[in-house]
């Protein structure tokens, strides 16, 4: 261990990681006046392999709280049980910590990807119920 906790962040040490620069133009069309070498090309292609998207978020973010609004979020006790049962499963299989909003996201993102899964859920609360 290098006394740094896993997953804090970035290395203090390390060379800062400027986010490369995004060009809005259309790249079908190419100015006459532009020449190229191959080995400007393979130099900026190399350079550019280890771009900010290609790094993984807990790797390239300052803290669990980068990049993300608050929400408050209120749970039903039961719903929070099995989210501590699931965090420490979660931190048994990649041996190590896992940030509760980290596994909040990832639960979220879970579900827009099942809404059939959440509509069960909601009719077992009751919506969709009718009354004649």
């Amino acid at each position: 261990m290098t006394g740094m906790k896993e997953g804090s962040g970035d290395d203090p040490f390390a060379d800062p990681i400027s986010e490369p620069e995004i060009d809005d133009t259309d790249n079908d069309t190419i100015d006459a006046e532009t020449t190229e070498t191959p080995n400007d090309t393979e130099a900026t292609t190399q350079s550019t392999t280890h771009q900010l998207s290609e790094i993984p978020m807990i790797l390239r973010r300052d803290s669990v709280h980068s990049g993300r609004n608050r929400v408050p979020l209120f749970l039903q006790q039961d719903t929070q049980r099995e989210e501590r049962d699931a965090l420490r499963e979660l931190e048994d299989q990649f041996d190590g910590d896992v940030a509760l909003t980290d596994l909040r996201e990832a639960l979220v993102m879970s579900g827009l990807e099942h809404l059939d899964d959440v509509e069960e859920q909601l009719r077992e609360w009751g919506y969709g119920l009718t009354f004649e």
